[in-house]
């Protein structure tokens, strides 16, 4: 079987769950894993005919994507920031949201010390680090940084663990849950908090794709109608108390609850907060200071 005939297949059998770009992308992913080929290798090598143990592979991966599972968990990896991570069901799959809120990080340093940042000596806590994506691409910007990330699962450290063995960079974990914190002692003066933490109301549900509900895990998605800044105020909370004067605060949030964040951070003492638009032109980023 020739990769062209593969490509079609794919397109064919999952053009009910995916449109065709996306069907095309899911082959891209599938062909990468399995023969190791860009897509332009792909184009060069359309009419090569598919090894059998290959074949078996990609007709695999197009079963489990039938079923509806995300690519990144059927072949165990995940592109972020230019980076590959581990991913697993006890993580979440990283977002491009998530990469513009690195940027953004970044941005900002780099406009208070200078476009180099390969020096800058900070302090910085990622909270529910999951995957890791967050601390340990800021870890590869910032290599004289001193890197922490916290999350309440043993099985997603675990995995963001092995993303920083992978990633060559050293991360302290540390596995705390920020709603009743019991190593807040460890965490004083520092430069940045920054997360993404659990924002979908459980009334949201209904509107998520089915991929996202089935597979990706409910702990790090939703949070209960009744108090849907749960996280944010605890976070904001623990900022104040652990952040250096002048220390930053960083957040993604849920784009439906912009304005409610931002008047939680007001209320909480933060000063010069500023609400981002990502690409998509939804609210999703919110920077905060701690006053002098």
């Amino acid at each position: 079987m020739q990769l062209v005939e593969i490509a079609q297949l794919y397109h064919d059998r999952l053009n009910m769950l995916y449109d065709e770009e996306e069907a095309q992308s899911l082959f891209l992913v599938a062909l990468a894993d399995t023969l190791n080929y860009s897509r332009s290798e792909y184009l060069l090598n359309k009419q090569q005919t598919v090894p059998d143990t290959a074949l078996l592979r990609l007709n695999n991966i197009l079963n489990e994507l039938m079923l509806g599972r995300p690519i990144q968990y059927i072949v165990g990896f995940a592109e972020f920031y230019g980076l590959k991570f581990h991913v697993n069901p006890s993580v979440l799959i990283p977002r491009p949201e998530t990469e513009e809120l690195v940027e953004w990080i970044l941005a900002t340093y780099r406009q208070q010390l200078g476009n180099d940042l390969s020096q800058a000596n900070l302090s910085l806590l990622d909270i529910g680090t999951g995957s890791g994506c967050i601390a340990i691409t800021l870890k590869k910007h910032l290599p004289k940084a001193q890197m922490s990330a916290m999350d309440v699962s043993t099985a997603a450290l675990a995995v963001a663990r092995q993303n920083a063995l992978l990633q060559e960079v050293p991360v302290v974990f540390i596995e705390d849950d920020i709603l009743n914190p019991k190593l807040e002692a460890k965490m004083l003066n520092l430069d940045v908090v920054v997360s993404n933490p659990p924002y979908i109301k459980e009334d949201e549900k209904s509107a998520m794709h089915q991929n996202v509900l089935a597979n990706e895990p409910h702990l790090a998605l939703f949070v209960a109608n009744e108090r849907p800044l749960i996280f944010y105020e605890a976070i904001a909370d623990f900022a104040n108390q652990h952040l250096k004067p002048s220390g930053m605060l960083f957040f993604e949030i849920n784009e439906a609850l912009g304005r409610e964040t931002v008047k939680m951070l007001h209320y909480k003492g933060f000063v010069d907060i500023h609400l981002k638009l990502d690409m998509q032109g939804k609210e999703r980023m919110i920077s905060a200071k701690k006053p002098v």
